[in-house]
């Protein structure tokens, strides 16, 4: 649970959205009805472990926040998922109604696979969240984010990752994005020309390195060019 202000507001709901449903609750000190709904809340949202996340907003302490969900009266409730408002209500709910809003947010029983399955940004950080262990879905986030060219968020996820062939490739492959470089099959040409200098080009021979690690053992290309690079070398 997180108290927002009208100046944390971006951060703790909208951008935070975008990773996992936030449910907003709008209050006020004097109000008796956001009294017996606000631990509800709490308590329902609490036991989805991180699955939803709830952000409370004093209304009179951040008017701008009541203005511009358009507030007519508290409590009121909105859901939030990748910065827009999916579902909402207003005034005290008894428990059982509280529950239905939010087990419409909260993702039931699913698996890793189904939410690599899926691949937008918040299910690929679900699935992250559940297993940072799992390569695959680092992999997977980490595809997401250099498609959109997010390079300094995806540095950001892979200096708190374990050291491995994925983490290395994906740093690789932010260095030769930000250098201009396209790892398609209009490559090879690249490779080739780099190869016919490894022996003499210090220079070449690094590049050509840094290019075979950021396509990753799975390219077939990594493997070939790296043999050919030792005949040529040794």
């Amino acid at each position: 649970m997180a108290d927002v202000t009208d100046l944390t507001f971006g951060t703790e709901v909208l951008e935070r959205s975008r990773t996992v449903p936030v449910v907003v609750d709008l209050w006020a000190e004097w109000c008796t009805p956001c009294k017996t709904l606000g631990p509800l809340l709490e308590k329902v949202i609490g036991e989805t472990n991180g699955a939803v996340e709830l952000a409370k907003v004093d209304v009179d302490a951040n008017p701008a926040i009541a203005r511009m969900f358009q507030v007519q009266s508290i409590p009121a409730v909105f859901a939030i998922v990748d910065e827009q408002i999916v579902d909402g209500f207003s005034g005290a709910q008894p428990e059982a109604a509280v529950r239905e809003f939010i087990n419409k947010l909260a993702p039931k029983g699913e698996s890793i696979d189904e939410l690599l399955e899926r691949g937008d940004e918040a299910s690929l950080r679900r699935a992250y969240e559940l297993d940072a262990a799992d390569l695959r879905t680092l992999g997977a986030l980490g595809a997401f984010l250099m498609a959109g060219e997010r390079f300094d968020e995806l540095t950001t996820i892979l200096d708190a990752a374990a050291p491995s062939v994925v983490v290395n490739a994906l740093r690789a492959q932010i260095d030769l994005a930000r250098r201009g470089i396209v790892l398609d099959d209009s490559l090879d040409a690249k490779l080739d020309g780099l190869l016919a200098q490894v022996r003499e080009d210090a220079t070449a021979r690094e590049e050509l390195i840094s290019i075979l690690d950021a396509l990753g053992p799975n390219d077939p290309r990594y493997v070939s060019y790296r043999r050919q690079m030792a005949n040529r070398l040794y």
